[in-house]
C-alpha cells in the first residue's frame, strides 16, 4: 500500500502525525441582490458560520467569472470556490453568484477538495437548492473532534510552525498545487529575500491584490514557508508565523490583537489602517511605514548571491527531472529546504556565539551565515532582539550609508 502522506506545514505538526480527513462544515453562500451575501445552506446546522459569507466571496468578485479563496474562521481553515453565471433574470440583476466551501482544522488538506468544490459551485448555479451531493460529502468526510479532558467539547489544535529533520524530508509532501512556489519566485524575483527577512522577524505582512484572490492565497502560504526553522530551542519565545489567508474589513478587530501574521486582501482601505500591519505588499511593491524597518527593503550583495544560488538549484532540478524521469523531486521541496537550511545556518551560528565566552558576533560570522555584514546589520539586530539571543554585534556601522 502507498505510504501515508506526512505533511509539512508552517505548524507544530510532529513528524509521523498523519492527518486524517476532517471536514467540520460544508456550506453554500449566495449573493442576494436585496440583502447581499448570505449563507444559503450548511451542515451541521448548528455550526457558527458568522462572517463566512464575506470570507468566501472576496469583495470585487462580481467582476470575475470564478475564483477560490483560503481563509481562517476561528480555530478552523476554510476553502471556498466561487463562480459567477449570467442569467436572464431581472430579479437577480443578470448574474447569479455563489460559493461552495468547507472548514477543516488544518489547511494542508483543503486543496484535495478543490475539484469537488468547483464542480459543486457550478451545480449550485445551474440547479439551485439541490444539496444532496454536499450532504453525502459531509457525511463521508466529517471530522470527529475529540472532546478534551474534563471539557464537553474542545477545539482541535491549530497547527503552525514545523519540527522537521533534514534526513526525513523526502517523505513529506506539501499538498499544494505544483508550481505555486515557482510562480511565487517568478512574481517577486529578488524581493522574496526582503519578504524572507520580514517573515523570519515575524512581522505582520499584508498582501494586497485585486481579485482573483486564489493565487494570492498561495503567496501567503509561500511567505510562511520562508520562515521555517527546525533547530530545537529556536522559536519558543517568538510568535508563530500564522497564515491568515484572505481577510476583509470584518476581520479588522481580530487583526488588531495579532502580533504576527501573513494575510491577503482585495480591499484597498486596509492600506490606510497602518496600525494593522508592519509590511504592505501591493502586487510586487513591498513597503513598510516603520522607519527602523526601512533598511530591510534594500537588496544587498548577499541577497543577490542567495537568489542566484536558488535559481541555480532550480535549473539543476529542472535538468535532473528531464534526465532522470523516475526520480522526481519537486520544486516545492527545493524551495522550502533552501530557506530552511539558510535559517538553520543563521540560528546555529547565533546559538554557538551566544554560548561562547565573549559572545561576540563578527563580520566573519555574518558572512558565514550568508549575510552581508553591513547591509544586513539592522536585520541582524532585529533578529537578535526578536528571538532574545544574547550576542554582541561588533560589526561597524559605516558612517556613510
Amino acid at each position: 500500500p502507498a505510504a501515508p502522506e506526512v505533511l509539512l506545514q508552517p505548524g507544530r505538526l510532529e513528524l509521523g502525525d498523519v492527518e486524517e480527513d476532517q471536514v467540520v462544515a460544508v456550506f453554500v453562500v449566495t449573493f442576494d441582490p436585496r440583502s447581499g451575501n448570505m449563507v444559503e445552506w450548511c451542515l451541521p446546522q448548528d455550526i457558527d458560520l458568522e462572517g463566512v459569507e464575506f470570507k468566501s466571496m472576496a469583495s470585487g468578485s462580481h467582476k470575475i467569472q470564478s475564483d477560490f479563496i483560503y481563509f481562517r474562521k476561528g480555530p478552523f481553515f476554510g476553502l471556498a470556490c466561487f463562480a459567477n453565471m449570467p442569467v436572464e433574470s431581472e430579479l437577480e440583476r443578470g448574474a447569479r453568484m455563489k460559493s461552495v466551501g468547507i472548514l477543516s482544522p488544518s489547511y494542508t488538506l483543503l486543496y484535495r477538495y478543490m475539484h469537488f468544490l468547483e464542480n459543486q459551485v457550478r451545480h449550485q448555479l445551474e440547479m439551485p437548492g439541490h444539496y444532496s451531493h454536499l450532504a453525502a460529502f459531509y457525511e463521508d468526510k466529517k471530522g470527529v473532534l475529540h472532546a478534551g479532558p474534563g471539557r464537553g467539547s474542545s477545539l482541535p489544535p491549530v497547527y503552525w510552525l514545523p519540527s522537521i529533520h533534514r534526513y526525513m524530508y523526502p517523505e513529506m509532501k506539501i499538498t499544494h498545487p505544483a508550481g505555486c512556489m515557482s510562480q511565487f519566485i517568478k512574481f517577486f524575483g529578488e524581493q522574496i529575500l526582503i519578504l524572507w527577512k520580514f517573515a523570519l522577524l515575524r512581522k505582520r505582512i499584508l498582501i494586497f491584490s485585486p481579485p482573483p484572490v486564489g493565487v494570492v492565497c498561495y503567496r501567503v502560504y509561500c511567505c510562511c514557508c520562508l520562515a521555517n526553522v527546525s533547530l530545537p530551542g529556536i522559536g519558543g519565545t517568538i510568535p508563530e508565523s500564522k497564515p491568515f489567508f484572505y481577510v476583509n474589513v470584518a476581520d479588522i478587530e481580530s487583526l488588531e490583537v495579532e502580533v504576527s501574521y501573513v494575510a491577503c486582501t482585495t480591499e484597498k482601505i486596509f492600506e490606510e489602517k497602518r496600525e494593522l500591519y508592519d509590511v504592505y505588499v501591493d502586487n510586487q511593491n513591498v513597503k513598510t511605514h516603520h522607519d527602523h524597518l526601512q533598511p530591510l527593503l534594500k537588496i544587498n550583495s548577499a541577497d543577490r548571491e542567495k537568489y542566484r544560488r536558488l535559481n541555480e538549484q532550480r535549473q539543476m532540478l529542472l535538468y535532473s527531472q528531464e534526465v532522470e524521469e523516475d526520480y522526481n523531486p519537486c520544486e516545492e521541496d527545493l524551495f522550502v529546504l533552501f530557506f530552511l537550511e539558510q535559517n538553520n545556518r543563521i540560528f546555529q551560528t547565533l546559538l554557538e556565539v551566544s554560548a561562547s565566552q565573549d559572545k561576540t558576533l563578527t563580520a566573519e560570522h555574518a558572512r558565514g551565515m550568508g549575510l552581508d555584514p553591513q547591509g544586513d546589520r539592522s536585520f541582524l539586530l532585529d533578529l537578535l532582539e526578536a528571538y532574545g539571543i544574547d550576542v554582541m554585534l561588533v560589526i561597524d556601522n559605516p558612517c556613510c550609508p
